[in-house]
């Protein structure tokens, strides 16, 4: 090697990081480990603890773990010094299926308490009481008496059994952190026909509600890019339904589809176009015949398919409105020298540069969409055919009192959005360039 390639070997830029660059790493990572950290409790904590769950037969009473319960209390009313009283604790085990194995109660005599009998399995030193109960069995109940007198100083205080409070201990087995799981819960509602039916009425309004929210929203977008006078306040009023609170705008869609006294029921039966009022978020299908076959419309899923594309289309108008104003008009003057019609022109050279943002806002709105929980609530409480899988979540865990159900069910929300969202980013459509 001459001795100007080793001048050249000397002058080449080192590869990799120095040791500054190396610091500079470490000092990043540092400052940005506590925003780590909070993230992964805030997401993955409940996720972790959801998965859980679901492997385990949790009922809604076993979120308090089993435990001894007791009552103190007096009896015998004494009057006067040296009459008769007794000291009683009413114990009983919370669980209904559980043992509680070494149970102790531990307490302090009353001040002005003689005691004359103790119960076999208590001891008594000084004023301070000791009962080694040991095991006991599921529901069980029991009464602990300490016969005694009182002295002046008990009828001087002011219940002086309330000066103390027992206090119990015992080892019971808690399901919620054994080490015991089960997929009883998976088989339990891949077994019901109720479950596959409510899988699917979720896939029709996830789909058709997103799909109805784009379709909305591409279309005041491309109402509203044209210039017109008083423009800017409708693009306002557009955002209305998606800025209102969902309570307000879901109780005012009950009262104007009610059958009684709903405004559109009094008008489509005024004007004669139908003969009796429609309970359109309580009545499951309307039946109907199509060439000679008879078909069944679900109307209460469809009301509430069309309150999800109302209430949250302004979401879309907006992204799709600020991606057609970033558009280069150019190439719209190009087309209409050429001859393009409006819908030509959409077609082939709008609808192309949307489809990114179009790809992103679909993907969003079905994941919203799939978890959707209170719109469905608020509108049908999940009847009439409208019961989606966040509906069952929440009468698997809190009306059946099925925990273990419940977290199961939301398991499966979770594969399902995971699953859909993976297939999505790969396959979708990217948006093209001109």
């Amino acid at each position: 090697m001459t001795a100007q390639d080793k001048t050249i070997t000397e002058r080449r830029p080192p590869k990799g990081i120095g040791p500054m660059q190396r610091r500079e790493m470490r000092l990043a990572y540092l400052m940005l480990a506590p925003t780590f950290l909070i993230i992964l409790a805030i997401v993955a904590g409940p996720l972790l603890a959801n998965f859980w769950i679901s492997f385990k037969p949790v009922q809604l009473a076993d979120l308090r773990p089993p435990s001894v319960l007791v009552n103190e209390r007096m009896r015998g009313n004494p009057e006067s010094a040296g009459d008769a009283a007794t000291l009683e604790y009413r114990i009983r085990n919370s669980s209904q299926e559980k043992e509680i194995r070494d149970v102790v109660l531990r307490d302090t005599l009353p001040n002005g308490f003689d005691v004359t009998s103790v119960p076999e399995v208590c001891a008594l030193q000084g004023a301070s009481i000791t009962c080694d109960i040991g095991t006991v069995p599921p529901k069980w109940r029991e009464r602990l008496r300490f016969e005694g007198t009182v002295t002046p100083a008990y009828l001087a205080a002011d219940r002086p059994e309330r000066a103390s409070i027992p206090e119990v201990s015992g080892d019971a087995d808690n399901v919620l952190t054994n080490l015991d799981f089960t997929f009883d819960n998976f088989v339990r509602i891949f077994d019901a026909d109720e479950f596959w039916s409510v899988l699917r009425v979720t896939f029709y309004y996830t789909i058709f509600g997103t799909a109805g929210a784009l379709v909305l929203g591409l279309f005041a977008a491309q109402l509203l890019n044209t210039t017109f006078k008083g423009r800017g306040f409708l693009r306002g009023l557009f955002l209305f339904p998606y800025v209102s609170p969902v309570i307000a705008v879901a109780f005012t869609w009950v009262v104007l589809f009610d059958p009684f006294s709903g405004t559109l029921n009094a008008l489509l039966t005024k004007m004669g176009v139908v003969a009796d009022p429609i309970n359109f978020f309580g009545q499951r299908a309307v039946e109907f015949s199509f060439f000679g076959i008879q078909m069944e419309f679900p109307l209460a899923l469809s009301t509430v398919i069309a309150f999800e594309a109302w209430r949250y289309f302004p979401l879309s108008f907006l992204f799709i409105l600020a991606r057609m104003q970033s558009l280069n008009t150019d190439i719209y003057e190009a087309a209409e020298m050429d001859g393009a019609t409006p819908l030509q022109q959409f077609w082939y050279l709008s609808l192309p540069q949307l489809m990114g943002i179009l790809s992103v806002l679909f993907l969003l709105r079905f994941i919203w969409t799939f978890n959707k929980f209170d719109d469905i609530f608020l509108l049908t409480g999940g009847n009439a055919g409208t019961r989606t899988l966040t509906v069952d979540v929440y009468e698997q865990g809190f009306a059946l009192s099925n925990l273990g159900a419940g977290a199961a069910v939301a398991v499966v929300i979770f594969v399902v959005l995971v699953t859909f969202a993976t297939l999505f980013l790969h396959f979708s459509p990217k948006e093209e360039g001109l």
